[in-house]
């Protein structure tokens, strides 16, 4: 029944052009930005891609059915990927690839010892990178026989999905936020200033963190925060 459903092309199987073909990738990443380049990568590939932008949405992804690679952001709004990323490797049967993902390169090491087959230090962009250690981290069998194509292209994420990261994290700080609330921010607008290539959003996200850790006063730090957004806004034709 197998041979009769892959002769009618109702079976796809990895390939040179397309390694991931037939294969599902569950994203638990916040950043719609960084979420559309992983798309992007995943459709060159060949592989379906589902989301989760929380640790609970990704429990609820993960109770429902069973993807063959996770890409886990370490910030998230309810709480530290690296957590997930234990829980995933401790499972039995056992996730074929498990990555971590994050805008902070100090993390990596946390996420290995957790049980990640693998770290992403944002911006994720390139389709060799991404293709390479994808395919590194699966188990021998699943990743195309014979040579790979090598791509080296890179994506471009939709600008929308950038605008709305930037609104969105603009109304949170309209809020006033305090404590770990402040330390999310930081994480996540340093992770969106990476995959940006926005230099001057990273320094200012880097500087909130930094006050954060020293115990400083962040009420500076949000201030100039907010004020970038709303210049990198009205630049977009956001209001």
């Amino acid at each position: 029944m197998a041979d009769e459903l892959e002769h009618f092309g109702m079976i796809r199987r990895p390939n040179p052009e397309r390694p991931l073909q037939g294969m599902t990738v569950l994203v638990v990443e916040d950043s719609r930005f960084a979420s559309e380049a992983i798309r992007l990568l995943c459709l060159r590939s060949g592989a379906r891609i589902r989301r989760a932008d929380t640790l609970a949405a990704a429990h609820r992804h993960l109770a429902v059915y069973r993807p063959g690679i996770v890409l886990v952001d370490l910030g998230l709004p309810d709480g530290c990927g690296v957590g997930l990323v234990e829980e995933l490797d401790q499972a039995r049967p056992r996730i074929g690839a498990i990555l971590a993902m994050s805008g902070d390169d100090s993390l990596q090491e946390q996420a290995l010892e957790a049980g990640a087959d693998g770290f992403f230090a944002k911006p994720i962009e390139s389709l060799f990178r991404f293709q390479q250690m994808v395919l590194r981290a699966l188990p021998t069998g699943d990743a195309p026989p014979g040579p790979r194509l090598v791509a080296r292209d890179t994506v471009s994420p939709d600008p929308i999905s950038l605008k709305d990261d930037l609104s969105h994290m603009a109304d949170v700080i309209g809020t006033g936020p305090q404590g770990e609330e402040v330390d999310y921010i930081a994480q996540f607008l340093t992770g969106v200033g990476k995959s940006a290539h926005d230099p001057d959003l990273e320094a200012a996200a880097a500087n909130l963190a930094d006050a954060r850790a020293a115990g400083h006063g962040t009420r500076s730090g949000l201030a100039s925060l907010a004020g970038l957004l709303r210049q990198r806004l009205a630049q977009t034709g956001v209001v």
